[in-house]
């Protein structure tokens, strides 16, 4: 059985996870570190739901009680420091998507992974079913492919991340540069387009969405056809809890190398620089520590307000 320590509960993953946890029964939470906004009533509603041993007084504590780290606050900004103390015992992390929101820190999580660090992440929708089993299509059955469109809602970048990292478990790695295309607005609500040129020649659209939920929908153009889908929400847990626990027992996995994830994240970036200046095209190879960036603290403030009780009455 595979022990995971939890820092921080922020949002509904650490119960989404838990309760595929449960299904599988390969891994469980063993232990929990809050230092977020969650109070005590929520975190004793966790640990009494979901059958914890403990909880840790501080992350170097949980550190040493664990097989992995499951970093899950919503301020990533704070990631780094979360994950540290498992990163320097040797052991392996998950980081909850987003996995950072600057170029500063990803060059830090960069440079961890080239070091040895076990970096694991970030968003489910790039292991979503769906995507496995288009994958699973021999090329020569379904063609290769030429473009990726995807769509994502609730707001640009927390939910972003997720199309722009499931249509790079689709392409790969390789994108080059990406063009801020345009916004469409209706009652206080809006879309934004984003156009991605990978070096293979392949491209993707993705919008995004603010203000409503939307499914993550894929439209994949292929030589030979095109391939149209929805991603079954209710199955993202357990389709990344199920790579994760492959990995952690040595079985093939699909859990995507830091060098993929950061692609993700450049791709986000470039494309918040790129509206910025009024649909440039921008190469994720020019970005700058100065340029673009999200900011985590600000989100986690919104969210804590934004967010009731969760887990208090578990």
């Amino acid at each position: 059985m595979i022990r995971i320590g939890t820092v921080n509960i922020d949002t509904s993953h650490p119960m989404g996870f838990a309760e595929a946890m449960e299904k599988e029964n390969r891994a469980r939470y063993v232990g929990v570190y809050n230092d977020s906004f969650r109070d005590d009533a929520e975190v004793e509603g966790f640990i009494r739901r979901f059958g914890l041993e403990k909880r840790c007084r501080t992350i170097d504590e949980l550190a040493e009680m664990c097989d992995i780290g499951f970093i899950q606050g919503c301020d990533w900004d704070d990631h780094l420091r979360c994950a540290m103390p498992f990163l320097e015992r040797g052991k392996p992390v998950f980081i909850d998507k987003p996995l950072v929101g600057n170029l500063k820190d990803l060059k830090r999580i960069e440079e961890l992974a080239e070091k040895g660090a076990v970096i694991l992440g970030a968003s489910s929708a790039r292991y979503a079913y769906e995507v496995q089993e288009f994958l699973a299509i021999p090329e020569e059955e379904r063609g290769k492919i030429v473009q990726v469109f995807g769509t994502a809602g609730v707001d640009e970048f927390n939910y972003g991340i997720h199309i722009a990292e499931c249509i790079g478990g689709i392409l790969g790695d390789g994108a080059r540069w990406v063009r801020f295309l345009g916004r469409g607005e209706a009652d206080g609500k809006y879309s934004e387009s984003y156009y991605v040129q990978y070096a293979g020649g392949e491209s993707a659209i993705f919008n995004t969405f603010t203000g409503t939920w939307q499914p993550f929908v894929l439209t994949i153009m292929t030589t030979k056809t095109t391939y149209h889908f929805k991603i079954d929400s209710n199955k993202l847990y357990a389709a990344l809890i199920e790579q994760i626990c492959n990995y952690m027992e040595g079985k093939p996995s699909r859990m995507a190398p830091v060098q993929s994830l950061g692609e993700s994240v450049r791709i986000m970036l470039a494309a918040a620089e790129s509206r910025a200046r009024d649909g440039q095209c921008v190469a994720l190879a020019e970005l700058t520590e100065d340029g673009a960036s999200y900011d985590g603290k600000k989100f986690w403030e919104s969210y804590r307000a934004a967010s009731g009780p969760m887990y208090a009455g578990l």
